[in-house]
């Protein structure tokens, strides 16, 4: 996938690789931090000014990238489906990026009803005519001043858990006050060794690289299932962020991971309590609607430089019924 560059979009996957000299993948930081805020006051990063509002916000996202699955994960147990509207990337690598479409190959990924976008970086350079940077989901879009407010997933999230709570009925907190710090801590792993642990293993370009971030991963989540052998979530009894930071690699893990990235030591299926939080997670009511198996595959399976042929495997059999499968998190307690 390309990116822009002074506004330009540069279709070659080697400007945007990321992959410094040594081999190692090296994630860019999101350029587009601003906040909603229930109040229109800055966030926590100082940038802001944003006022929450039903039907202000637009969403670009797509359902094969575990970023963007996020932000529409708290979009949906938030109940914010009618808030805030949004449009789904077409499954699939594309010349010109992210690209949005009226097909009925993919009937459940809306186009860009809002501003009749093709391809995502069209929003970033209507907000930033000479942008430099990748172009990413998600991207959270305010119609009523016509620009991109964010494309940083962990912070969307966050806006979304809060800001938006006097037009909706799902006030439930997934970052309390009093779990903060342990759900930070724990997401700082998470993410280095796991969300971006798949990407360091798969996109790293030398043996050494591929071999530090692989055994990284799987010593995380070697204690994740000694964790959640003692307790229904990562930090005790209550689901949080982290646990849904967390779920939307292991869902896509046996299916594209284990394959396209070479994260091939173990499968979550060989992980009995991690089978099972993953199992109880993905049967909360609407939350399977927010993932597709077959999608995910056409996208990791398509990136040339992993799998220059481009055949998607047919297995690993049946993962929707897999994770449909009772599970038997009741065993410890959840919070009221």
């Amino acid at each position: 996938m390309g990116m822009l560059v002074d506004g330009a979009w540069i279709d070659n996957d080697a400007t945007a690789r990321e992959v410094a000299t040594d081999g190692k993948f090296q994630r860019t930081e999101s350029q587009f931090r601003s906040w909603v805020t229930a109040d229109g006051c800055p966030g926590p990063t100082g940038d802001g000014g944003f006022l929450a509002e039903p039907g202000r916000y637009h969403l670009y996202l797509a359902y094969t990238c575990p970023w963007a699955h996020r932000a529409l994960i708290f979009r949906a147990i938030k109940g914010l489906d009618s808030a805030i509207t949004v449009s789904m990337a077409q499954p699939g690598r594309h010349e010109q990026g992210w690209t949005f479409a009226d097909n009925p190959d993919f009937p459940d990924c809306p186009p860009d009803h809002v501003n009749g976008f093709k391809h995502l970086h069209q929003a970033y350079t209507a907000s930033e005519v000479d942008y430099t940077g990748k172009v990413t989901v998600p991207t959270l879009w305010d119609k009523q001043t016509s620009q991109v407010v964010n494309n940083e997933s962990s912070e969307i999230i966050r806006m979304f858990n809060v800001a938006f709570d006097a037009f909706t009925n799902a006030t439930e907190d997934y970052y309390p006050a009093d779990l903060c710090a342990e759900i930070d801590t724990i997401n700082a792993r998470v993410y280095h060794t796991v969300n971006n642990g798949v990407y360091r293993a798969g996109f790293a370009s030398s043996q050494e690289a591929y071999e530090e971030a692989v055994v990284a991963l799987f010593d995380t989540l070697d204690d994740l299932e000694k964790l959640l052998g003692t307790q229904r979530y990562l930090v005790g009894d209550r689901l949080t962020e982290a646990d849904w930071r967390l779920w939307v690699t292991l869902i896509r893990f046996d299916a594209c991971y284990v394959g396209a990235f070479k994260c091939n030591i173990r499968r979550i299926a060989d992980y009995p309590n991690l089978t099972n939080f993953t199992r109880e997670l993905y049967q909360i009511p609407g939350i399977s609607k927010t993932f597709s198996f077959g999608y995910a595959k056409l996208n990791y399976y398509g990136i040339e430089r992993v799998n220059p042929n481009g055949i998607i495997p047919v297995g690993p059999e049946d993962q929707e019924s897999f994770y449909s499968m009772p599970h038997d998190r009741d065993r410890f307690p959840a919070a009221d």
